[in-house]
């Protein structure tokens, strides 16, 4: 069995997909997998689905929803929904491996593309580009309603960014240059506080003999970072394009 929360959260086992009709149970299967193996408190759980609605007898209707997640997953499975979601001192744990849940595979590949970027930008980018595969929309698409699935959801897309950040860096050290352009101006305009795509916007274009280009693209950052966020260029930015403007060797 495969658990997806890259986007919408699903259950794949061979050829079926399962989704879950009750956003209850999906918050409680969403957190039981974000740390597979690990216990996580009642009180815990409780929070994250009852927190703007306090109720009473909250362990008994908490209960009750993990017996609906446990016939689910034995529906799905053929194991005993039991044995998949324990019972542990003062909580209850999703015992499957971390590698069936999408977004610890996605983590993990990430992480091993942006060692490998260093000195084996080719590796980097099958891994990369693997990693970036499994997202099938925004992470915890239909489990957001809690604090702790917003932190989540916000620190898996935040990395999403850094591995795509980490691939077009891949790409530009094996000479791909022209071909990331496009996919650069649309992810500096969706993410103008994300000053390593304009480098790597301008470091493009200056590699396919657009220097002008280039640069323009640095007074467009320039101006965006003031007006919308109210900050100057970093020195990295700064230092790139002061390098364009002399044709610095060392850019490539």
């Amino acid at each position: 069995m495969e658990i997806q929360i890259l986007g919408s959260l699903v259950l794949v086992a061979g050829d079926q997909r399962t989704s879950i009709a009750s956003r209850r149970v999906r918050t409680v299967l969403a957190l039981l997998a974000l740390s597979p193996g690990t216990a996580v408190p009642f009180d815990q759980l409780v929070d994250e689905i009852w927190a703007d609605k306090p109720i009473g007898n909250a362990r008994n209707a908490l209960q009750a929803n993990i017996l609906r997640l446990r016939k689910l997953l034995e529906l799905v499975t053929g194991r005993p929904g039991d044995e998949l979601v324990r019972t542990v001192g003062g909580g209850y744990q999703l015992v499957v491996p971390a590698d069936s849940v999408d977004a610890h595979r996605f983590l993990s590949l990430a992480k091993r593309g942006s060692v490998k970027g260093r000195n084996r930008p080719d590796e980097a980018i099958e891994l990369l580009e693997e990693a970036l595969r499994l997202w099938r929309g925004p992470a915890l698409f239909d489990v957001c309603d809690g604090l702790r699935c917003r932190i989540e959801a916000a620190r898996l897309d935040e990395r999403r960014l850094g591995a795509r950040e980490d691939l077009i860096a891949a790409k530009l050290a094996v000479g791909a240059e022209r071909g990331v352009v496009s996919e650069l101006r649309q992810l500096t305009a969706e993410h103008p506080e994300r000053e390593r795509f304009s480098e790597q916007l301008m470091l493009a274009l200056y590699r396919d003999g657009r220097q002008i280009e280039a640069l323009e693209v640095f007074h467009h950052a320039r101006k965006r970072l003031a007006n919308e966020l109210g900050l100057e260029p970093g020195r990295a930015l700064r230092q790139l394009y002061q390098a364009i403007l002399v044709q610095d060797r060392m850019l490539g």
